[in-house]
């Protein structure tokens, strides 16, 4: 008969629900970007700098934002603060009118440290110290912190671009209406 102590429980608990953690919230952050990637793909180089008012930020200056987030929060994640130095936050705010494919390579730099830096992590790594801004954080604490903010910056993208597109948008998830014809083609659940 196998025997645990206590603390081997903990242990063998703590690490089932990092790894969990690490890798449900690697899957929630993937959807994102695959949101963000059609909003991109369905939009005119025009329309990714369309701004509704002079307050707003158009989808361009949103992926300028996020990718710089990304590069900053992700370099050197567990070794550096959260903001860097070389990081110029308030640039990411001006319209510099960059190509389509311009800012599709910015998305996709931002995307590619943050995912490298997520996918070179351990379960272990979880209840780490790092800093954000000077401000102590767990790497969990960090990365509910980023999925927040990401999702606020991908549901603008998704709302501008449905402002822009009108009736001509192709929903990215169950469209109005539809709900009850969703329901009746999921698969059953256990209940």
């Amino acid at each position: 008969m196998l025997v645990y102590r206590s603390h081997e429980i903990k242990n063998i608990i703590s690490m089932n629900i990092e790894s969990h953690f690490l890798e449900t919230s690697i899957a929630e952050f993937k959807k994102y970007k695959a949101m963000g990637d059609k909003v991109l793909q369905r939009l005119s180089e025009n329309e990714l700098h369309y701004v509704p008012d002079g307050e707003s930020n158009s989808i361009a200056i949103i992926v300028k934002h996020m990718s710089g987030n990304m590069i900053s929060r992700w370099t050197d994640f567990l070794t550096s603060d959260g903001e860097k130095p070389t990081r110029e936050r308030d640039a990411e705010f001006e319209d510099y009118k960059e190509t389509r494919e311009e800012l599709i390579q910015i998305w996709e730099d931002g995307w590619k440290v943050f995912l490298d830096t997520l996918h070179s992590l351990r379960p272990e790594d979880m209840m780490a110290t790092v800093y954000i801004r000077k401000e102590p954080h767990t790497v969990m604490k960090a990365f509910i912190r980023q999925l927040t903010h990401y999702a606020y910056h991908v549901g603008q993208m998704i709302y501008l671009a449905k402002h822009i597109k009108g009736s001509n948008w192709e929903s990215l998830s169950i469209p109005k209406g539809k709900s009850s014809e969703f329901l009746n083609k999921a698969p059953e659940t256990p209940f």
